[in-house]
């Protein structure tokens, strides 16, 4: 009983720990003026320099799941035809695993 305790808190670190990795990579991603390049168009909470096309990045998690901003960067024209968003998976601007970092990070702010 104690090792499957000890066990299930090792592996309830090691996520935390994975997470907050992934959110770091996701930050460097958004903040990158050549890849993700979120400021050029969004005022995010420790970004320099930011746009005001787009909205403000904030509080994210609890106005989108993570299908939803994954599907936002993947190709936002497939819910809004008008965006002026580039269309990031679509266009292979982006990774699936970098689009999934950068969706651990707007799920932090």
């Amino acid at each position: 009983m104690r090792t499957a305790l000890a066990l299930g808190l090792l592996l309830a670190v090691a996520t935390a720990a994975h997470a907050q990795s992934a959110a770091t990579e996701g930050r460097k991603l958004a903040f990158d003026r050549g890849k993700g390049n979120c400021l050029t168009c969004h005022e995010i909470k420790g970004g320099d320099l930011p746009g005001s096309i787009g909205p403000k990045l904030e509080n994210l998690k609890g106005r989108y799941d993570r299908a939803e901003l994954t599907a936002i960067l993947n190709d936002e024209t497939t819910r809004n035809p008008l965006t002026v968003m580039p269309p990031f998976g679509r266009n292979r601007i982006l990774t699936e695993q970098e689009i999934s970092a950068i969706v651990d990070f707007l799920q932090t702010l």
